[in-house]
This record gives C-alpha cells, structure tokens and sequence, in this order.
C-alpha cells in the first residue's frame, strides 16, 4: 500500500513537515509507503472556473504551467492521502488552497478519483487558528467520499520554529494515534475488497437556491 503526504508549508523541514513525518512514520513502520510531496514551494495558481475539467474529463486540469496533473494522478494511484498545511490568517496556506481546489475539483468530476481513499489532515500552528484550518482541509476529503480516520484529540500541533513541536507532547501523540488508525483503515479497507465491494457511484445531483 502507498500513501502521498502533501507539504503545503513554504518550509520543507518545518513542523507541518514534521507532524506528517510523525503519522508516517506509524504507516512505514507496517510497510507502507510514504511518498512526501513539498506542495509549499511551488507556484500555483487558483482555480479560474473555467469549466474545461468538467467537459473534458480527462483527469487534467487545463492549466499545464505547474505540476498539478501530476499530482492528480499521484493521489489517483494511491491508498490513501495526507494533507498537510501550515496556518495563515486561520487558514489554509495559499498555494496548498490553490492545489487543493483544483485538483479536487478534477478528481470530483471525473468519476471521483479519490472515493473510498483514505485520507486524513494534519496542521501547524503557532498560537491558534489550527481548528478552523483543520475543518477546511477537512472539507476536501469528506466532498470526495473519503473514508477519514480520527485520533484522540483534533490533528493540530503546535511550535513556532522548526523543531518547536517536538514540546507539544500532546500534539506529537495526536499525530501518532492518527497513524495507527490510518494503517489500521488502510488494512481493513485492502482485506475487505475482495468481499465487501463498494455502493455503487451516484451520480451528482447539482442544485442552486435560486427560485
């Protein structure tokens, strides 16, 4: 099995870095794979509504001047899917808002790529504002049907520079128990394909409030 964690921090050895490694560490421990992506770095623009994804349905996004289509097809070949984010303003990081918006987007209206995956989201921050980031990143995987594991607390961790987590005990089993409880979905999912095969796609209802 395999998993791609997205670094949507500006720092790639940071504690966003730090609290997906922490989680990763409990799924390589078992044999899965962990493939880290440092989303934070890069240049990529939002979502312009175009609509192409829509008619084209060719798991792509229109836009080709950044590495998102590469990453769609990361998260399609995958079990499941951690989203990491650093908290700006209260919310997501801009360019991990960007990523996450449109490859949603194209994975939701293509026959939706990242059903019944597993994924989970994880958040650093220096004072507050780590819950409503949480509940954002949270948005994504719940609209793609998703199946999200818990942990005992919600999965923020707390530090200013990097290293800082490493004193947020609490944040650092939060991360920990959310692992376990990955690999743990992750291994029920694989041993129940065989006999327990997935509700059959609905396809979308799309309505306004327009009267």
């Amino acid at each position: 099995m395999n998993v791609v964690a997205f670094n949507g921090s500006p720092k790639e050895n940071g504690n966003t870095a730090a609290a997906l490694k922490l989680v990763a560490t409990e799924l390589e421990g078992a044999g899965v794979t962990v493939n880290f992506v440092h989303l934070g770095k890069e240049v990529i623009r939002g979502c312009t509504a175009c609509g192409a994804c829509i008619k084209n349905r060719n798991e792509r996004c229109i836009i080709e001047t950044d590495n998102v289509n590469d990453y769609i097809q990361l998260m399609k070949n995958s079990d499941g899917i951690l989203l990491g984010s650093p908290v700006h303003f209260a919310a997501i990081a801009g360019t991990m808002k960007s990523f996450l918006d449109r490859a949603f987007y194209v994975t939701g209206v293509n026959n939706s790529l990242l059903r019944h995956k597993v994924g989970a989201a994880v958040v650093a921050v220096r004072r507050s504002g780590g819950v409503t980031t949480f509940d954002a990143l949270n948005h994504y995987i719940n609209y793609a049907e998703m199946v999200m594991p818990g942990s005992n607390y919600w999965n923020v961790i707390h530090g200013t520079r990097p290293g800082d987590t490493v004193k947020d005990e609490e944040g650092e089993q939060i991360m920990r128990v959310l692992g376990r409880n990955m690999l743990w979905l992750l291994q029920l999912i694989e041993a129940g394909k065989s006999t327990h095969p997935a509700p059959a796609l609905e396809r979308k209802v799309y309505t306004n409030f327009v009267r």
